[in-house]
């Protein structure tokens, strides 16, 4: 297994900033990746800070081992954990954490994901039609593709990927999967462009919002995201803080109801004292210079909470 994985972390300075990591302090990314962000955790908590990395990518896990060790993080400020974001409670309680400093959840597919092909996350990549975060278990977006009625396909274009065309797509998936099933990459990406012809004025390749409502579904990315947040919170002591970067309107919208839910400001319905309070009223976005950097970065927005103390 590989252990190259580059990846550029993006909003990086903003979330360091957010969590203000300090000394002896104990923080959790959720979704560790190439390992950037929890770098810059434990060097600002310096000399004594922990951090425990979950990632559902054995190669992610991997590559931020090496990383940590290469920049001279003692391993024993560190525990690395193959599980799926959801899990987190589960798996912070493994470790006997119950109340911590700060919490990252770095939503979506990385850099390193995207650009490699087998792992058939990007139609720009020809590979097997894949999309799994995590390659050992799951349902493959081939699997979906080549398996779902067209009515459920369609719904799922269209709900995870805000495709106005997904009827149209999800017809012509159905009448070209009779004669030989769908295993690449291309070869969906190219069907979906025929189907929708030129980019509009988005400039966006045809096969995007298709890609993205299948990479969404495989990993149950929006489901996963509604069932960790409570989590978090839980987790948090008073006075720690939750930092939350979404890439699209799904996932942004999940967080930012959340967020206000747990802030009080979910109107008569939310009957729980208010657990949170918003940090950020509207979400922070990369600075043009980072954007010259990483041009990754242009969709991300990054929202932060702190836990207060609940009364009643």
């Amino acid at each position: 297994m590989t252990t190259t994985f580059q990846h550029l972390p993006v909003l990086l300075q903003e979330v360091v900033t957010a969590l203000a990591p300090r000394p002896g302090g104990c923080y959790i990314d959720g979704t560790v990746g190439g390992g950037g962000h929890a770098l810059a955790l434990l060097e600002a908590s310096a000399p004594n800070g922990t951090l425990l990395g979950i990632d559902a990518d054995p190669a992610a896990l991997a590559a931020t081992h090496l990383r940590l060790i290469a920049t001279g993080i003692d391993p024993q400020r560190f525990t690395l954990h193959h599980a799926a974001f959801r899990d987190l409670g589960q798996v912070a309680h493994h470790y006997g954490l119950v109340a911590v400093d700060g919490i990252l959840l770095d939503l979506g597919v990385s850099s390193h994901q995207f650009d490699t092909a087998s792992r058939g996350f990007s139609f720009a990549h020809d590979g097997p039609l894949d999309m799994r975060l995590d390659p050992t278990a799951g349902t493959t977006a081939a699997d979906l593709v080549n398996q779902l009625d067209e009515r459920d396909l369609a719904d799922l274009i269209y709900q995870y990927g805000e495709e106005r065309a997904s009827r149209r797509i999800a017809h012509q998936i159905v009448i070209r999967r009779r004669q030989e099933p769908f295993t690449r990459t291309a070869d969906l990406a190219n069907l979906v462009a025929r189907t929708l012809g030129r980019p509009g004025r988005d400039r966006i390749h045809p096969a995007t919002r298709t890609f993205q409502a299948l990479r969404i579904a495989v990993n149950a990315e929006l489901d996963q995201l509604e069932e960790v947040l409570p989590q978090a919170v839980e987790l948090l002591r008073e006075g720690g803080g939750i930092a939350v970067i979404s890439f699209h309107s799904l996932e942004d919208r999940i967080v930012k109801n959340f967020f206000r839910a747990e802030s009080g400001y979910g109107g008569s319905a939310n009957l729980r004292p208010p657990r949170l309070r918003i940090l950020t009223k509207k979400p922070l976005e990369a600075t043009p210079e980072e954007l010259v950097r990483n041009p990754r970065a242009r969709s991300a927005k990054l929202r932060v909470a702190e836990r207060i103390e609940s009364v009643g």
